[in-house]
């Protein structure tokens, strides 16, 4: 209608936060969603869509005016429940003044289909998958105008696809076992957490690898210019992810280019890749700055560049990758896996010299689908890099390059989900375990 959904009763409100929050602090909610946004029908067609399934929604108890009780944006939310956690829900509601405001209304379906029922009336049905479609049109159409179109297409295929089984994460190791056991007398090795200017992550860097039992050391690359800090103090050397100079000479082509433009510098670096008791790591704007040093670093000459997303777009998405056998110190015991992880970069997509270096380069990690097979599909691939590749080593392993950024997802907490055994470690710790473990 015309009337503008607003807050009757901010007492109310007040009581619904409460509720959810003492519902979500004893696990008790397996999904909520509000319904400002479309409505009950628009809210129930998008939690359909996450999860992959139909829903049977029976709206006898709300008022029979069906245009209204499924379109009106007024405060409320859905949210979904076991069926033995039923009673305790109610009883949180009503503590907080709502029990009047409560309706059930419907279950999962086994057909995939959204159905609204008034009694014993089917009054709507959709498969959902055809839902999703007409939902996915609007960014579609856009997305086809503004990026690559040969992208948008792949894209609204795969949300078209009924069998997709969305995330499914595969590992080879337990990542609840804790491979170095962290005491106060414990040795830390120095790693050196090296930034430059318009780098980001490198806080949660610093967390991922001080959690494995490191010494973490802020370097700004100034520090090394002007002799205020010195390589041969640390093992470990990690490159972070971001936009170095805003990438305006190349994807950390500007960062790269004061290594190599500076004597100094450029020895500096040369001497620490060389001593063979150190490693390296370079997370996206880090991993193509690494890209470009490549002629310092012993047995990588096989690296490509890393140029412009196909999808001529920044892409900032949850993507699966697999961990390939390599000689890569960072992934030993991990090889099989297939974990998600964030992504966050325009300029991802591998470019190899020739076919020959590309088979010889000593690929580390390479995106797959949410059936484990090596993808070039947009966007479970985002950046179109041939074969999926997206993660090399030199071919000693002490030196890694990756273009997905596994510190910002090394605790199960900041993953968009996880499987709920894995606990508070995600499994992207143990490649920081596994690099402390190499040290000694």
């Amino acid at each position: 209608g015309d009337t503008t959904p607003d807050v009757d009763s901010p007492e109310l409100l007040h009581g619904f936060y409460s509720a959810i929050q003492s519902l979500i602090a004893t696990d008790s909610l397996l999904a909520y969603h509000d319904r400002s946004d479309g409505g009950l029908f628009v809210t129930l067609a998008e939690m359909a869509f996450a999860g992959n399934v139909g829903i049977k929604a029976q709206l006898n108890s709300l008022p029979p005016d069906l245009i209204a009780s499924v379109f009106n944006e007024e405060l409320g939310g859905v949210i979904q429940i076991r069926s033995s956690a039923y009673a305790h829900v109610l009883a949180q509601f009503e503590a907080a003044g709502l029990g009047d405001y409560v309706h059930t209304i419907g279950h999962l379906s086994d057909t995939g289909d959204l159905e609204l029922w008034q009694g014993s009336t089917l009054v709507y049905s959709s498969p959902v998958h055809e839902l999703k479609i007409a939902w996915w049109q609007t960014s579609y159409q856009l997305q086809r105008l503004r990026d690559n179109p040969m992208c948008a297409d792949q894209e609204l295929a795969l949300v078209s696809e009924v069998d997709d089984p969305g995330i499914t994460p595969l590992l080879s190791f337990d990542p609840n076992a804790v491979l170095v056991p962290v005491a106060a007398n414990t040795q830390r090795p120095a790693v050196a957490i090296l930034r430059e200017q318009g780098v980001n992550s490198h806080i949660e860097m610093a967390a991922a690898f001080d959690t494995a039992g490191f010494d973490t050391i802020d370097v700004h690359m100034s520090d090394l210019l002007h002799g205020r800090f010195d390589l041969n103090d640390v093992k470990g050397l990690v490159a972070c992810g971001g936009f170095s100079y805003g990438d305006v000479l190349g994807a950390g082509g500007g960062w790269a280019k004061s290594i190599l433009y500076s004597n100094k510098l450029k020895d500096t670096f040369t001497q620490f890749f060389n001593r063979d008791d150190t490693f390296s790591l370079g997370v996206c704007n880090g991993c193509q700055m690494m890209s470009h040093l490549k002629s310092l670093i012993p047995g990588a000459l096989h690296w490509p560049s890393f140029e412009r997303n196909l999808s001529e777009q920044y892409e900032a998405r949850v993507a699966t990758v697999e961990v390939y056998e390599s000689p890569s110190l960072f992934f030993v015991d991990m090889v099989g896996s297939r974990l998600p992880i964030a992504v966050a970069h325009g300029e991802g997509r591998v470019q190899f010299e020739s076919q020959q270096q590309m088979m010889d380069a000593k690929v580390a990690l390479g995106y797959v689908d949410n059936k484990g097979n090596m993808t070039e599909r947009y966007p479970l691939n985002p950046n179109g890099s041939e074969h999926g590749i997206t993660g090399l080593c030199s071919e000693d392993g002490r030196v890694t390059i990756m273009m997905p950024h596994p510190e910002r997802v090394f605790r199960t907490v900041t993953n968009s989900w996880h499987p709920p055994e894995w606990g508070d470690r995600g499994p992207w710790l143990r490649m920081f375990e596994n690099a402390r473990v190499w040290v000694g």
